[in-house]
């Protein structure tokens, strides 16, 4: 960068200084403090001691040494149980590199990512419906199953051949994690964050939001995601306090894991806010009230002021909403805890990490201007392992260009203003939109496919893609969907698709993809509105499929369903999905995984799956 080094605007004094810059070395001397009190914690589990947590992560270390597993390996991990995928993430990160990977991924995805990890092994969930095990046996890779025990205690588990002599610890410098991000094309970026980088981060969080020993934080947020990694599991341990890891958010029971896991407070994607405020209002907040949160916490995608307002009246606490993103081992900025001021709107100060707005040139804007967002510190990565060419487009002179745009105002605080990136951030999944262009491109009947991204109402953007059919075909949008999840994770796959005869282009004949939804007029008020007339279900006949209706109209808040309707197109989202599935599971006494689902959520199909059971709602 020409000019001036940005100086860090960060009004946080006292940094909390970890143990070491180890993971390795942190648990170790989280083991041995206290080492009777909690560490880890889950609904309706015993807790995990401190104590113990240390031996299990040593565990871990002798069933790597055990598989030829050692220091430098890349280890692909792929659990649906986050207490579980805690202790294995410390544990592989000690001893190797832990590529978590998301559960939900299918064949195509799975052999993409394991082989551009070069993953040495893979540790999987014995009991998860996952295709991993034969993807990775098909590529040569050995396989360790995480088998849980008959314990209640959170994170119990064991892994073949988990005895013998621990493995080799890794070093300051060693790469402690590896995390896919999507770019704007459809090879997604491979990030590699050492131990320094992740505690560098995990210490900024620690300081910025004064954690301590009497801290516990509730961690919805997926252990494949670094918001849930660093910010949810690494900073808290690190700085002596407890962490109760939930399966995802289940915004019906928030009050009860608020009530027995007793935290001091939570962090979560603006999504899953949207989703605990609209219970709480339904519900009423005395609760909530009651459990004194110290304060919540918002990342990953933008919050809006209305929301986070109307969340702290009803929580009684303040909401930080802080800046992250994978590169930079998650926080970047935040807004402070009181009595510092609080800026609704910005996403507050740097916390710990350099961070400039630059023009097209790379030169320093002045306050006020508008640019693009760089940064640089210890948290940020020193450079992408994979594609080629990714480094070149990224870094410059010693900055790492975010992709976002925004202004820095007086003070110091950052205000984002949108990305110059064609991402799609899906309520803090950040989905690359060409690679499902790709996908849509292999159905025989598409001539054409344009993923962009739809406003959303608590999403904040949804999927969508617009297509053109080869001439003389037709094919439903149910049926595209239908294909696109069998080759894509389920928060990948479209909810809205839109026929046309030609996709808009720009001015260089280059098909528009940003801006795509106001181009055709789509409307984030209320979902579906401005789109073709979604065509006419057959009404529910069975007593399970009226049932069943009834509990989607309740929660989508809509006059009508039929039996073939599908639930994303009536509004729903994947944390009211959660909720509707829960409300089953109450009612029927099953569990329904969503991912039974992953190809079409309607009434006819969710009676078809529990009137297999032969049992009667209670």
């Amino acid at each position: 960068m020409t000019g001036d080094p940005a100086p860090d605007a960060s009004i946080f004094a006292n940094m909390f200084v970890p143990p070491s810059d180890t993971i390795g070395a942190t648990i170790r001397h989280v083991a041995s403090e206290r080492p009777h009190e909690a560490a880890l914690l889950a609904p309706g589990r015993s807790p995990l001691p401190r104590a113990a947590l240390g031996q299990r992560v040593q565990a871990i270390g002798a069933a790597l040494r055990a598989a030829g597993v050692g220091r430098g390996d890349v280890v692909a991990l792929v659990t649906a149980r986050e207490t579980d995928a805690a202790v294995a993430f410390l544990g592989i990160a000690t001893h190797a590199a832990c590529a978590p990977l998301n559960p939900a991924y299918r064949d195509s995805e799975l052999t993409f990512f394991l082989r551009d990890l070069d993953a040495r092994a893979l540790v999987v969930d014995r009991d998860l419906a996952s295709p991993a095990p034969a993807v990775a046996r098909a590529s040569g890779i050995p396989v360790l199953e995480l088998a849980s025990t008959p314990e209640i205690e959170a994170g119990a588990f064991r892994l073949e051949a988990d005895e013998g002599e621990p493995g080799e610890s890794a070093e300051p410098e060693d790469v402690a994690l590896l995390l896919h991000t999507s770019g704007t094309t459809s090879r997604p970026k491979l990030v590699p964050l050492t131990h320094r980088n992740l505690l560098h981060s995990a210490k900024n969080i620690a300081a910025t939001l004064d954690l301590s020993s009497a801290d516990r934080c509730l961690d919805p947020m997926p252990l494949f995601h670094i918001h849930g990694l660093v910010a949810g599991l690494l900073a808290p341990l690190a700085s002596g306090g407890s962490v109760a890891c939930t399966p995802g958010l289940d915004a019906e029971r928030f009050l009860d894991w608020l009530e027995e896991i007793e935290p001091t407070w939570y962090t979560a994607v603006p999504t899953m806010h949207h989703a605990i405020l609209d219970h709480l209002e339904r519900s009423g907040a005395d609760r909530a009230r009651a459990a004194g949160l110290r304060f919540a916490r918002s990342s990953s995608s933008s919050l809006p002021s209305l929301l986070m307002r109307k969340l702290e009246e009803k929580l009684e606490a303040p909401v930080i909403e802080a800046y992250g993103m994978t590169e930079a081992s998650h926080q970047i900025t935040t807004n402070p805890l009181p009595p510092g001021s609080r800026r609704p709107g910005t996403v507050g100060v740097a916390g710990g990490t350099d961070v400039a707005v630059v023009d097209g040139e790379g030169r320093r804007l002045p306050d006020g201007e508008s640019g693009e967002v760089v940064i640089r510190g210890p948290a940020v990565t020193a450079g992408y392992r994979s594609p080629a060419g990714a480094n070149a487009e990224a870094f410059f002179d010693g900055w790492f260009r975010t992709g976002d745009r925004g202004r820095i105002e007086e003070d110091g605080f950052l205000r984002l203003e949108g990305r110059l990136k064609e991402l799609i951030n899906r309520g803090g999944e950040k989905i690359a939109p060409g690679e499902i262009d790709e996908i849509l491109l292999d159905h025989p009947r598409v001539a054409l496919a344009v993923t962009f991204a739809l406003p959303h109402p608590t999403l904040g953007e949804e999927v969508a893609a617009a297509v053109v059919l080869r001439p003389g075909s037709d094919v439903s949008q149910q049926e595209l969907r239908r294909f696109s999840a069998s080759r894509l994770a389920p928060h990948k796959v479209p909810r809205r698709f839109v026929f046309l005869d030609e996709i808009p282009k720009g001015p260089t004949g280059k098909l528009k993809r940003i801006g795509l939804a106001e181009t055709l007029g789509l409307s984030a008020d209320v979902p579906g509105t401005d789109l073709p007339p979604r065509e006419p279900t057959r009404p529910p006949r069975t007593e399970t499929e009226r049932a069943i209706a009834a509990l989607w109209r309740d929660l989508l808040k809509v006059p009508e369903v039929g039996a073939e309707d599908d639930f994303y197109e009536l509004g729903g989202d994947s944390i009211r999905a959660t909720t509707l599935l829960h409300r089953v599971e109450e009612a029927w006494g099953r569990e329904l995984p969503l991912e039974h689902f992953a190809d079409g959520l309607t009434v006819a199909g969710m009676a078809r799956v529990l009137e297999e059971s032969g049992e009667p709602p209670a």
